[in-house]
C-alpha cells in the first residue's frame, strides 16, 4: 500500500534544521504484515530527543529511514500467528522489541533484548528486512516503529493493547516518554515509600518521570537550567525545583536520583545530588563520546549505586499497564506532557525546537479516516 511518511535523508545536516530540511515527507510502498507482524494505522506519534539524536548523527543509524518511534495506532490487519491484538485494537508502540527468549529477555527488563537490539542497529524488523520502499530502493525502519507516517507495519513483539478508553493522544506516550523516565523511577531506582526522588533534566522523559514518582507518593524535586521547565514541573506536582547550580549549592542530597537529560555535566550534577546510601539512574542517552568525572572513592566511602537504564528497565506488556492504571485513577495526568500538536511536515522545525530546549513532548495527531 502507499503510505505517506517522513524520511530522514542524511545525519550530516546543519542547523537549523528547517533551514537545511534532512528530513522529507514522501510517498512510500509498505508492504504488507508477515507473519509474527501487523498492519497499524498510526493515531498520534510524538517528538522524543532519540529521533533527535539520529537526525543529528549522535545516534549512528542507517539512512534513508523512517523516523518515529513513539506512537499509537489502530490495528487493521494482523499477518500469520498473532494471537495477542486483533484488527479494531488500539495499541501502544514500543522502541524496543522483545523477543522474550534470549538470555537478556530473562532479566526482568535490566537488559535489552538482544535481538531486537541488533535489529535496531540494523534499521530492519525482528523478522527480517524492511516493509518500506521508495522509489524501488529500501527505507530503513526506525526502532521498530517508523511511527512518522500514516500507516506502519511492526512486530507483535513491539506493540501493547490498550482498552478504547485510552486516548491515542495519551497512548502513545505510554511507548516512550512515560515507560523510560517512569521505569527508571519504579524498576531502576526502586526508592522507598514515600522517599524524595530528585529528577536531573525535565524534558519529556524526566517530566514523566516526574509525573510517575509524584503519582507513586514521593516527594519530587525537579532541576533543570531552564525556568520555565522548572515553573512546569512545580505546576506538574514537584514540591520543590531549582537549577543545577543551585541544587549544588543548596545540598539538596536524596536517595534517588534520575539523570534524564543525556549530558555529562547533568550526570555529574545527578551523582553530586545522590545521598549517602543512594541510587543514581541515568536514563538520558548522552552523544558516543561523552564523558563525565565522577570521585570513585564515593562510591566506595557512601556505599553508592549507579545503575544504567534503558527504555527504564521496563518491560512493556507489564509495565504499560500499571500506567493506565493511574491515569484512569487521575493520579497520571500525562497529557500535560504535550507542548504542542504539529503536522506531520513540521518535523524539520520540531527537531529545532526540541534541540532548542523549548518543547517537552510535539504531538502528531492523524485525522481519522
Amino acid at each position: 500500500m502507499r503510505i505517506d511518511g517522513v524520511v530522514l535523508e542524511r545525519t550530516d545536516a546543519a542547523r537549523p534544521f528547517a533551514g537545511s530540511r534532512p528530513l522529507t515527507l514522501s510517498m512510500l510502498e509498505l508492504d504488507p504484515p508477515g507473519a509474527g507482524e501487523m498492519l497499524v494505522r498510526i493515531e498520534a506519534a510524538g517528538v522524543c530527543h532519540s529521533d533527535l539524536s539520529v537526525v543529528d548523527g549522535a545516534r549512528v543509524r542507517p539512512v534513508p529511514m523512517l523516523l518515529g518511534h513513539e506512537a499509537a495506532g489502530i490495528v487493521e490487519v494482523v499477518g500469520a500467528g498473532v494471537t495477542d491484538v486483533a484488527p479494531g485494537d488500539r495499541v501502544v508502540m514500543t522502541f524496543l522489541p522483545r523477543c522474550g527468549r534470549c538470555q537478556a529477555c530473562q532479566t526482568d527488563g535490566r537488559l535489552p533484548c538482544i535481538v531486537g537490539s541488533r535489529a535496531n542497529g540494523d534499521g530492519v524488523l525482528v523478522g527480517g528486512g524492511s516493509r518500506l520502499t521508495r522509489d524501488g530502493v529500501s527505507v530503513h525502519h526506525h526502532l521498530g516503529v517508523s511511527a512518522f507516517a500514516t500507516h506502519a507495519v511492526v512486530s507483535e513483539t513491539s506493540v501493547v493493547r490498550v482498552d478504547p478508553d485510552v486516548p491515542p493522544e495519551v497512548a502513545a506516550l505510554l511507548g516512550c516518554a512515560v515507560l523510560t523516565g517512569g521505569g527508571a523511577v519504579l524498576n531502576a531506582g526502586r526508592p522507598d515509600p514515600g522517599a524524595d526522588v530528585v529528577v536531573v533534566g525535565l524534558g519529556g522523559v524526566g517530566m514523566a518521570a516526574v509525573l510517575v514518582a509524584k503519582a507513586t507518593g514521593h516527594r519530587v524535586i525537579g532541576i533543570d537550567a531552564v525556568p520555565a521547565k522548572l515553573e512546569l514541573a512545580t505546576a506538574l506536582g514537584a514540591a520543590q525545583v531549582a537549577s543545577p547550580d543551585d541544587a549544588v549549592a543548596l545540598g539538596l542530597r536524596a536517595p534517588v536520583v534520575i539523570e534524564a537529560a543525556g549530558h555529562p555535566a547533568a550526570f555529574e550534577t545527578a551523582f553530586a545530588l545522590t545521598a549517602p546510601g543512594g541510587t543514581t539512574v541515568t536514563v538520558g542517552l548522552p552523544r558516543p563520546d561523552a564523558r563525565s568525572t565522577i570521585a570513585p572513592l564515593t562510591l566506595t566511602a557512601e556505599a553508592r549505586t549507579v545503575v544504567g537504564s534503558y527504555l527504564g528497565s521496563s518491560v512493556p506488556s507489564r509495565d504499560i499497564p500499571v500506567y493506565v492504571d493511574l491515569w484512569r485513577k487521575g493520579l497520571l495526568p500525562v497529557e500535560k506532557l504535550v507542548s504542542s500538536t504539529i503536522p506531520l511536515s513540521g518535523l524539520n522545525e520540531a527537531m529545532d525546537s526540541l534541540a532548542d530546549g523549548e518543547a517537552l513532548r510535539q504531538l502528531i495527531v492523524f485525522p481519522s479516516p
